[in-house]
């Protein structure tokens, strides 16, 4: 089960429960409960085998009361190196075991958590904001990361060094353990408050951190809008509150360890304090040794690394246990369906799209589409204009399938967007180009297409040219850390993966927006060459795209205002004529 926080502006990708949070990680553990025995099991051993070491300095002790000759002490000491080397092997291969353990559930955890973010629906993603997914990718998962790597190892040693080192007080004498006891109600105090303190301040720092992230990505996305209406200073206090909110929980959270801290000494203190009163007590009245008095003693005191480490670590463990119950939530998210997914070649021919009624509202009650019908005949290009905020672009993301409508349907050669995907391609002005050879970056539209398929979807597009031209030609490397594409160039190569995907249907939202007026035209003739013998949908951002389509539809309001040629609606002088006109005086003053 998981749960969906909100804010005032946003609501969040779900949070697992603390139930749910560990029943998926015995679901990660369980396939690997092999490794975890045998991991358990040779940390036993190590920590067994260290334990030998209080009882032979004891037993160092009780010779030297005794006033043995020195050699005596030869035996000892050699067992006390051998001590060392076995525990130090074993330890070395225990910890191993259980890092190889932490490493395979982190990277499937990984892996899950990555197939069900990028199969998120967009609206989702909008809703919750970029900056609560970044979060979680980032911090999140950096925080469990660092507990499987460093904390789950030494966890799992001190915790098993606490029960064998007890169980060894015992053997000494009953009299030891009971002393050593005393100090377990404080500490067990001290957890359980932390425990019930630390988590839900390490869950609100996380969503504190997720608004921090999401303001900053805003503020500087629309940096140059910010500095066009003078709104610096109001975005800057903006992204002050959000960081100081996330700093006002960082410094509880240290107010909260030291407080934690100060409650360890205490019960150290008290443990220790007993352990050397029994002993002193059981030596007087000649029940044991003063090296087993010695013994018990280095016992306890040893305690005191593990046990403070344990508790330490619970800060750790509740930081990670907050961040998996983040991932775990993003896991939870019910996955779109995928069943009977067509392909392209599934469909005879190039299909109709019909959009019968289709209304849809990013908030209840705030409808940006009402009652839209459309039908786009096969091979037909259609061109959506209109006002910014007419719901042009939502319309488009419908039909291509990355939203689904509030209401009505869209259908696609008889089926849906969502599982017609691979029908139907978008291609918008925000265009991705991922690190990597160009070659590589193509293909990820048609992972067996050829070096000529390659070269022949570049050509189509008018981009072979520039891209033959590279330093080391269509394997340059391209992307962040390699060779930057211009946005025209960047532009060209989303239609030339479109080219290669050759889907029957394909939807262009502003796909020409960022090329600026020197590359528009050529950018405008490389997607009509991309969208040949394909049903498209182009919202477009220059009239010039709407003239050449075959019909315009102009939408106002979120509805359909007047549908036909370019040559018919400037005929009949409705918007789209006041548009043109406009338009086009807008470009007369512009030239020189």
């Amino acid at each position: 089960m998981t749960t969906a926080p909100r804010s005032a502006e946003r609501e969040l990708l779900p949070t697992a429960t603390p139930a749910r949070t560990r029943a998926a990680l015995r679901e990660l553990v369980r396939p690997h409960r092999a490794l975890a025995a045998g991991g358990a099991l040779v940390m036993v051993a190590a920590t067994a085998t260290g334990l030998l070491t209080q009882p032979l300095l004891g037993y160092i002790v009780d010779l030297v009361t005794d006033r043995r000759p020195a050699g005596a002490l030869t035996l000892p000491v050699v067992l006390l190196v051998l001590v060392a080397v076995a525990q130090g092997v074993a330890t070395a291969l225990g910890m191993s075991l259980v890092s190889r353990l932490g490493e395979t559930v982190l990277a499937e955890l990984r892996e899950r958590f990555v197939e069900r973010a990028l199969s998120l629906p967009l609206d989702r993603l909008e809703r919750a904001g970029s900056g609560d997914l970044t979060a979680r990718v980032t911090r999140d998962v950096s925080r469990v990361a660092d507990a499987i790597r460093t904390a789950l190892p030494e966890l799992v040693r001190s915790s098993l060094t606490i029960v064998l080192t007890l169980a060894a007080l015992a053997v000494l004498d009953w009299r030891f353990l009971s002393a050593a006891l005393l100090a377990v109600p404080v500490q067990a105090y001290t957890a359980r408050w932390y425990v019930r303190n630390a988590g839900p301040l390490y869950a609100d720092e996380r969503i504190a951190t997720g608004a921090q992230q999401q303001q900053l990505l805003d503020t500087i996305g629309g940096a140059a809008t910010v500095r066009a209406y003078r709104a610096e200073a109001g975005h800057t206090a903006r992204v002050t509150e959000r960081s100081q909110a996330a700093v006002d929980l960082t410094l509880r959270g240290v107010r909260l360890v030291l407080r934690f801290y100060s409650r360890l000494h205490v019960a150290e203190y008290t443990g220790l304090a007993a352990v050397l009163v029994t002993g002193f007590l059981l030596v007087r009245g000649g029940s044991v040794s003063i090296g087993t008095a010695t013994a018990a003693a280095l016992y306890f005191h040893s305690l005191f690394g593990p046990v403070n480490t344990a508790l330490v670590l619970l800060d750790d463990a509740q930081s990670a246990t907050a961040g998996l119950a983040r991932l775990v939530g993003v896991v939870d998210e019910p996955a779109p369906a995928a069943a009977e997914r067509r392909r392209p070649a599934d469909f005879a021919g190039v299909p109709t799209v019909a959009v019968d009624g289709v209304g849809h509202a990013y908030v209840p009650g705030r409808p940006v589409l009402s009652g839209v019908d459309l039908v786009l005949r096969p091979k037909e290009k259609v061109a959506l204009v209109g006002a910014s905020g007419a719901g042009k672009t939502t319309l488009a993301k419908i039909v291509a399938g990355i939203h689904r409508p509030s209401s009505g349907r869209v259908d696609i050669g008889g089926t849906e967007p969502a599982e017609g995907a691979g029908a139907v391609a978008l291609v918008t002005q925000e265009v991705h180009v991922f690190s990597g050879p160009l070659t590589e970056d193509l293909r990820l539209a048609r992972p067996d297409a050829t070096d000529e398929e390659l070269r022949e979807a570049l050509r189509r597009v008018g981009a072979l040219g520039w891209a033959e031209a590279l330093p080391e030609g269509l394997g340059t490397v391209v992307g962040e850390g390699g060779h930057r594409l211009t946005a025209d160039r960047s532009q060209q190569l989303a239609l030339a993966r479109l080219v290669l995907a050759d889907p029957p249907v394909a939807v262009l939202d502003e796909a020409t927006a960022e090329a600026g007026s020197a590359g528009a035209g050529r950018l405008e003739e490389a997607a009509d060459r991309a969208l040949e013998g394909r049903t498209a949908l182009v919202v477009a951002h220059r009239l010039s795209q709407a003239a050449s389509a075959d019909r315009v539809v102009v939408m106002e309001d979120g509805r359909i205002a007047e549908s036909g040629t370019h040559d018919e609606l400037l005929a009949a002088g409705g918007p789209y004529a006041a548009l043109w006109r406009a338009w086009a005086e807008n470009r007369s003053s512009a030239r020189p």
